[in-house]
């Protein structure tokens, strides 16, 4: 049986000769962080996770290998720990540090996107419904017509994205990139959250940006034209965009709806975001409201 997040660091920390005394959680996500002593981050993946937590690792010697700001692992130690059925990945600590702007992200997307593809290791397609069907099925607090009605919307949006139309040369993406996976330094900002890195469309990623101008006002429209004039294209105005766009709202969506069943507080935003979608309270922008 899968322990959890605490057991799998104790005893990842303790195989990999780590000192984990005063551990300070940051974070419990899809993945729970720990702060530890000496300037050190451990990661704790979901159970069966390990292949995620690999490429994680490897995604990050390749990008700073190749001159991109990225979150680092640390050298020497065989990663990632199989402890208690999860993977435990462990990081340097990031220095003094603000949530990334949308410059940020799109200055860096533009380095990525630029790069060719790692020689050392081989990059998994592009899998944006990746968890979206178990999140769904999963979920405790959906009633049985949204449960349904969240099935059907995720079986019409993989027909439609086995039928994007052209756009962009497909290279390595991030994946989730937003804000939140970008801190800004004193030194320029740095890409972290690794796991969903892919070779598919940049589209991708840059309709996370557009989505969350459009959708939820979090960018404005000042900002919204700077990314549009550093990238050097507007994915709002390619044919794909709705598409793509729909499907990151559902990812936002359902990880609510995950979210719901482990704190209480949160199960009126999964709700309303669901409704949202639904057509039930208006056009975009929606006013959703961040989730642990």
């Amino acid at each position: 049986m899968s322990g959890d997040p605490s057991a799998a660091l104790h005893e990842a920390a303790r195989r990999a000769g780590i000192d984990m005394r005063g551990a300070e959680l940051i974070r419990a996500g899809e993945n729970v962080l720990f702060r530890l002593p000496g300037g050190v981050v451990a990661r704790v993946s979901r159970p069966g996770q390990g292949g995620a937590a690999a490429k994680e690792v490897e995604v990050s010697g390749w990008l700073a290998a190749s001159g991109i700001p990225v979150v680092e692992a640390l050298p020497d130690i065989a990663q990632p720990v199989e402890a208690a059925g999860r993977s435990v990945t462990f990081w340097r600590e990031l220095p003094k540090h603000e949530i990334g702007r949308a410059a940020d992200v799109a200055e860096l997307l533009v380095r990525v996107h630029s790069l060719p593809l790692p020689t050392t290791f081989t990059l998994p397609p592009l899998a944006p419904f990746v968890r979206l069907a178990e999140r769904i099925n999963e979920a405790k607090t959906l009633s049985a017509d949204d449960h349904a009605w969240l099935l059907n919307r995720l079986g019409e949006l993989q027909l439609q994205y086995e039928s994007l139309p052209p756009g962009l040369p497909t290279c390595a993406v991030h994946g989730d990139a937003w804000g939140g996976n970008v801190v800004a330094t004193d030194s320029g900002p740095i890409l972290l959250d690794l796991e969903r890195f892919a070779v598919g469309p940049p589209e991708w990623d840059l309709v996370s940006i557009a989505v969350d101008h459009f959708t939820f006002c979090a960018v404005t429209a000042a900002e919204w034209e700077a990314v549009c004039q550093r990238y050097g294209h507007n994915v709002t105005e390619w044919p794909g965009y709705e598409t793509l766009r729909d499907i990151r709202e559902l990812r936002k969506v359902t990880f609510a709806v995950q979210m719901a069943a482990q704190h209480p507080h949160v199960r009126d935003q999964a709700a309303y975001r669901v409704a949202c979608l639904q057509g039930k309270r208006g056009p975009r922008p929606w006013h959703w409201h961040g989730v642990p």
